[in-house]
């Protein structure tokens, strides 16, 4: 009985699969983020900026206020927050007053010959204000499209760690007397009758055709996914068609080139 070939999943399609997971699982978990907390939290700093900004133009506008006035009039003012409360990070105080650095107005006029960011930045600094302000905040349909986007891409991920959980428990095989397929089952060399070997060369692909009751069995072999074409490793897919294609008897549908077909020596006249 002549020695079994078993062609099991080569490195490349493992790498592949491993490359698609983590690709998949950063996106899910970067719109799973940006989706749950990201955009909303930077929505807060947006509009705590907004308020900052409004501060400064008010302050410069009134800069006869004596420091009590300067007070009484920032006690009364509120963060300009929109009506939809559904684009700021949950538990945020709405309405939320100015901060207390805004109602002081030696620090409101120190502000003024530093970098107009500055007061912000700081305060940001020292609130643990997590996200930098974007330059226009997200509505609730942008955050909306991350969750959509979240869920295609955790999609993604499970279908991809389906395919590697099955892929890598599976394997085909050969031996003297039949094909044993990936999915399972053994089908002896008499019971094939057709072999497709077009996509073969290019592809690593090749399709089986076995008589079955009730009609025929379709069998997938896919070189570049079990075994592989490595010499270095005796190019274990080739060595199993090989063996398959010595213990054949059916029909080879196989690409023939325009150049060998030119030049096949003409049929004789009847």
């Amino acid at each position: 009985m002549s020695e079994r070939i078993v062609c099991k999943p080569t490195s490349w399609f493992l790498l592949r699969a491993v490359a698609m997971l983590l690709m998949f699982g950063v996106f899910a978990a970067m719109f799973y983020r940006d989706g749950s907390t990201g955009y909303r939290e930077e929505n807060l700093a947006y509009y705590l900026q907004s308020a900052f900004k409004k501060a400064r133009e008010e302050f410069q506008a009134k800069k006869e206020l004596s420091p009590a006035e300067w007070r009484a009039h920032a006690e009364a003012q509120t963060v300009p927050f929109p009506e939809d409360r559904s684009v700021v990070p949950v538990g945020t105080q709405v309405p939320m007053p100015w901060p207390p650095v805004l109602l002081d107005a030696e620090r409101m006029k120190a502000s003024l010959s530093e970098q107009e960011s500055k007061l912000f930045d700081d305060y940001r600094g020292e609130q643990g204000v997590k996200k930098e302000a974007p330059e226009k905040p997200f509505d609730s349909r942008k955050i909306l499209e991350q969750w959509v986007v979240f869920w295609i891409c955790l999609t993604l991920f499970m279908g991809a760690l389906f395919v590697l959980l099955r892929t890598v428990r599976r394997s085909i095989a050969v031996d003297g007397e039949a094909l044993y397929p990936v999915d399972g089952g053994r089908v002896p060399f008499a019971d094939l009758i057709r072999l497709d070997l077009r996509k073969w060369e290019t592809k690593g692909l090749a399709f089986l055709w076995s008589k079955r009751e009730g009609g025929e069995r379709k069998i997938r072999i896919d070189g570049l996914t079990y075994g592989g074409f490595k010499k270095e490793q005796g190019e274990p897919a080739e060595a199993l068609m090989r063996r398959v294609r010595e213990n054949f008897r059916g029909e080879i549908i196989e690409f023939v080139s325009e150049d060998a077909e030119a030049a096949r020596p003409a049929s004789p006249e009847s």
